[in-house]
């Protein structure tokens, strides 16, 4: 019996840590999210002013 209720505070245990680890998890790629979104609006508002000069520097000059 000793045996069983061991096993079960164990498992309590890893159950604990599963859940502390999802959150942090879940933390981390909200923050992750956010860097990206901000990332990607300062490309929008660059193509946004510079989009004619950004094609250009994409298009291919003779032979290249």
């Amino acid at each position: 019996m000793a045996e069983q209720q061991h096993r079960t505070t164990r498992k309590s245990d890893v159950d604990e840590e599963q859940v502390e680890t999802t959150e942090v998890d879940a933390e981390r790629k909200e923050k992750l999210d956010d860097d990206v979104d901000s990332i990607l609006d300062e490309i929008d508002d660059v193509l946004e002013e510079n989009a004619e000069e950004f094609v250009r520097s994409f298009v291919q000059k003779g032979g290249q």
